[in-house]
């Protein structure tokens, strides 16, 4: 099933989300379910409080990028409950874009490695270091599980100038090609 994606504005997208067990209700379906939405809305990578679940869940598929980042190649994970626990090197600038803010994309400053513990869907640990997009990516999905936004991340003046596209999102007045829930769309009277 098709989770619609929360837009900008959506308080859930704020909050540090909650740690989950294995006895989370649902999770499987709730897993193949969340994986069909990131593919069907062409994500890279999706966070569970971007389908209005606060939960410390996201996904990875880096295939997209294996055309210029050949060691991306296979990269395809499920993170539950991941801490970075220690970030290192000189940042750097990546124009990233997320399926929350539709059509809008910005340069945005991230550490080039990074060290995470985290399960996987069958709730077995991992600790281990990434670098380069994969780092990139894993930190920006890792950013909605801590209530931290993409414009969180750029200087205010910019953010300013930004305003009007970013209500327009959050009123719904956006095209997209995936379902979504905007939380200042106005009801149009019939």
């Amino acid at each position: 099933m098709i989770l619609p994606v929360v837009a900008y504005g959506h308080p859930v997208l704020k909050k540090k989300a909650q740690e989950i067990g294995p006895d989370y209700p649902d999770l499987d379906q709730f897993i193949t379910d969340f994986w069909e939405t990131m593919y069907q809305a062409d994500g890279v990578g999706l966070a569970a409080p971007q389908v209005n679940r606060s939960i410390r869940l996201f996904a990875i598929d880096a295939s997209p990028f294996v055309k210029d980042h050949p060691e991306v190649a296979g990269f395809k994970k499920l993170f539950i409950n991941a801490e970075i626990y220690r970030e290192e090197g000189e940042e750097w600038t990546f124009n990233e874009g997320c399926l929350s803010f539709p059509g809008m994309r910005e340069d945005i400053l991230r550490k080039p490695a990074i060290w995470m513990k985290w399960v996987d869907e069958d709730f077995k640990p991992y600790d281990q270091r990434f670098e380069g997009i994969i780092a990139r990516v894993i930190q920006h999905e890792y950013d909605h599980i801590e209530g931290i936004l993409m414009v969180d991340r750029i200087n205010s003046l910019k953010r300013v100038l930004l305003n009007r596209k970013l209500n327009d999102i959050s009123r719904g007045n956006v095209d997209t090609s995936y379902k979504m829930l905007f939380p200042q769309l106005k009801k149009r009277k019939k």
